[in-house]
């Protein structure tokens, strides 16, 4: 609900607090007054563009501030918490403009963008002027009218959501398959190169292995004629080397009982002894591995080639980086079979999808076809009260294939003379008409759409008498459970008001401004006579003004 709207330094208006009632707000006044300049400004707080023209002293900033209280609006609550706005008891949006043009938006304090202030006070307000009647001419608003009123908003959500992800799925289909279609082109020469990979098996750390194999096979005559040496020298010849120190480990042995130190040192020639015959062992043994063999060195040098040139085709630094371009092949080629089986799942997901999604849309189109003559008996009634007789409204709903917003292709057609001839509103109503057709349309769904403050601007231009009379009654019908706000030439409406504003201009300073205050119950009844009977209204108008008003 909104109950309060402060405004400065806008347009003719220099500062202004205005409160409204819970129920039924009406604004009159005189001609030019800046009735309408209150909406425009309101719109400022609400998310409409600004521009300079709207200042009204260009050396102070332009404000504008709209408090409303927010109880009980889910989705309002939900947008809160997405936008990190604080809940509060009270709502204040706000709108500040600086002579640079610079606009800054807020939201209990909180700054936002114009898009976040325009989206919460769309679910604050529904904000009805002149030639917001076109709206009605709109697919997707009589889609929505169609759907409150058919209790099917829900329904509508869930389809959203289950077609949001089946759109989703379905690009993600196309890019997998595009995908697979350029890997397709790829695939062959993949596999090649992964197939001289997989032949050449390059292992970590086999080009060092490699390498020093290579150099001990080009240097086996001289390791072996070297070793051979050594272990001669050890064990065979006329005086083998471990024969003499094992003479000479046994004179030590001989002697020790002479003296103490010679324990220690014949043990330490025994010592050498066993290390030098281990070490000739290990030399004979060596040496009957170490062969002299071409053919390895040939295999050797040709598997070295063959890492090279792949190392240089693929324009690597060394052999071993062949082994991670290898494994990513193999992952390159695994993931084409990845792709398939993530495109066979998508293309699963897709069929339940679309089979959930004509399940909630078929169940929304029955909804649709069955509330069509509910609410256009409705429609015809309410047309009558508010002076349309022989005016009827036709809904057509044309079953077709899943689209955003269900099956249905939806068509508001309307009759103003009974004349059997239904043609799309824009073509067959007048601006009034349609004022009134928006306003029983509204009504009707008011409480489907979560719509706590219903604002119409002049929605009663083009009518008069009973009519508007009739209008007043459906607005006061309205306000028993909306907060409704009207601005009105209409005396029939405006003697519904339970809380009647009066704008009108004043001389501050030498500047014409706008002013507006609350009319007390006298004042009110004065208001609607004038609007009646003229400026000086006759004691008839003032009776006819208080019966309006029920107040004889």
């Amino acid at each position: 609900m909104l109950q309060r709207l402060l405004i400065q330094n806008y347009a003719i208006i220099s500062a202004l607090e205005i409160d409204f009632s819970s129920k039924l707000s009406i604004i009159t006044g005189e001609t030019g007054a800046g009735k309408s300049i209150l909406m425009g400004a309101l719109g400022l707080a609400l998310g409409n563009r600004a521009d300079l023209s709207q200042l009204g002293d260009r050396a102070k900033k332009l404000i504008v501030e709209a408090t409303f209280t927010s109880q009980g609006n889910s989705n309002l609550k939900e947008l809160l918490l997405e936008s990190d706005i604080d809940i509060d008891a009270e709502l204040i949006l706000r709108r500040e403009i600086a002579a640079n043009g610079k606009s800054r938006c807020f939201v209990n304090d909180t700054p936002v963008s114009l898009g976040v202030l325009e989206s919460i006070a769309s679910l604050l307000v529904d904000l009805h002027q002149q030639f917001d009647t076109l709206q009605l001419g709109n697919k997707d608003f009589q889609r929505t009218l169609l759907d409150a009123s058919a209790g099917s908003m829900h329904l509508m959500n869930e389809y959203a959501k289950l077609y949001t992800e089946y759109v989703d799925v379905s690009k993600k289909i196309v890019l997998l398959k595009q995908q697979i279609a350029k890997a397709d082109q790829e695939r062959e020469y993949t596999l090649f190169l992964l197939t001289e990979l997989d032949e050449l098996n390059w292992l970590e750390g086999e080009g060092k292995q490699l390498e020093e194999e290579l150099n001990v096979l080009s240097h086996a005559e001289q390791i072996r004629d070297g070793l051979s040496t050594i272990s001669y020298t050890l064990t065979d010849g006329e005086q083998p080397m471990l024969a003499k120190l094992k003479n000479m480990q046994s004179v030590l042995q001989s002697l020790a009982s002479y003296h103490a130190d010679l324990h220690s040192m014949a043990s330490r020639m025994g010592a050498a002894y066993l290390e030098l015959k281990d070490l000739s062992g290990e030399l004979q043994s060596m040496m009957n591995k170490i062969l002299v063999d071409e053919k390895r060195m040939d295999q050797i040098n040709e598997r070295l080639s063959n890492s090279q040139r792949l190392v240089k085709k693929h324009g690597l630094v060394s052999a071993d980086e062949l082994v991670a371009l290898r494994s990513g092949f193999h992952k390159e080629v695994k993931s084409l079979e990845h792709v398939q089986d993530e495109l066979d799942a998508c293309e699963k997901e897709k069929n339940l999808l679309v089979d959930q999604a004509y399940k909630v849309a078929n169940e929304i189109h029955e909804k649709r076809v069955k509330q069509v003559p509910v609410l256009e008996k409705s429609t015809k009634e309410l047309l009558a009260r508010v002076g349309m007789p022989n005016a009827s409204l036709k809904i057509e709903v044309k079953k077709g294939e899943l689209s955003p917003v269900g099956l249905d292709q939806i068509s508001f057609l309307f009759d103003a003379n009974k004349s059997g001839n239904y043609e799309p509103l824009h073509k067959v109503a007048s601006g009034g008409e349609l004022s009134r057709l928006m306003l029983i349309l509204k009504s009707l769904v008011a409480d489907s759409l979560e719509m706590p403050t219903l604002i119409f601007d002049e929605i009663d231009t083009g009518i008069s008498g009973e009519a508007a009379r009739q209008v007043g009654l459906l607005m006061e019908e309205l306000a028993d459970s909306h907060q409704l706000i009207s601005i009105t030439h209409q005396p029939q409406i405006a003697a519904k008001a339970d809380y009647h504003l009066y704008v009108f201009k004043r001389e501050v300073n030498g500047m014409i401004t706008t002013g507006i205050k609350q009319l007390l119950p006298d004042e009110s009844i004065m208001a609607v006579a004038r609007m009646l009977a003229g400026e000086n209204p006759s004691e008839a108008a003032i009776a006819s003004a208080k019966e309006m008003m029920g107040r004889n």
